[in-house]
This record gives structure tokens, sequence and C-alpha cells, in this order.
């Protein structure tokens, strides 16, 4: 999520080669300053805070965008389970009432850790 700005501003590239343990323990720094790894390594290597750096939420973000898809699934089955509802099906109203609302909460959650409107 750079800015048109930063774009312009930082035409230059350096490349460093790192052996994996190296780039795991940037990576880790990295997300304990609330960093990108390359915003990481420019304040390391220029000693102060980058111009606009993009700083990660604390949360892991690949896992909260795994988890809202899984809660979509079981938001849609719950949806299916109502629609047999209304076509005479007997089921327990009141259990299904309380689990969307569960799946609702959780979502909302998540939405809320990424940054965005539940």
């Amino acid at each position: 999520m750079t800015h048109g700005s930063e774009k312009r501003a930082r035409k230059r590239h350096l490349t460093v080669r790192l052996t994996d343990d190296e780039r795991a323990a940037i990576d880790l720094a990295a997300e304990a300053a609330g960093l990108m790894p390359g915003s990481y390594a420019r304040q390391v290597m220029l000693g102060g805070p980058a111009p606009r750096a993009v700083r990660k939420s604390p949360v892991e973000r690949r896992e909260l965008v795994r988890l809202l898809g899984e809660l979509g699934k079981i938001g849609s089955n719950l949806n299916q389970i109502a629609k047999s509802l209304n076509t005479g099906v007997v089921v327990y109203e009141v259990e299904i009432a309380v689990a969307l609302r569960a799946v609702m909460d959780m979502r909302d959650a998540v939405m809320l850790a990424l940054g965005r409107e539940p």
C-alpha cells in the first residue's frame, strides 16, 4: 500500500543477499516493530523512521483472511438451514439463531481486526 509520491521518490533499489535464518530474523523483528520488512530495514539502516512507513497490524492478516473465508462458508450453511425452515422442515429455530448470531459476531470481530467496517 504505497502512495504514489513514495513510488516516485524511491527510485533506487538495494539488493542484499541473506540466509534463510537472517531473513527470518528480519521478518520477526519487522513484525515486532509493526513494520513491513522493507520499512524496517530502511529504519535500521538510516537510523530513523522511514517517511510514510506502512505499519502492519499486529495480527496475522493471512490467517484472519482465511478465517473470514471459513466463516463465510459456515454462514452460507446456516443460511441454507434457515431456508429449510421456511419450507417446513423441522429445525430448532432458537439454536439456529444462536449459532448464526455467534458466527456474525466472529465475522464482525475479524473485520474489525482487519481494519474494516463490519
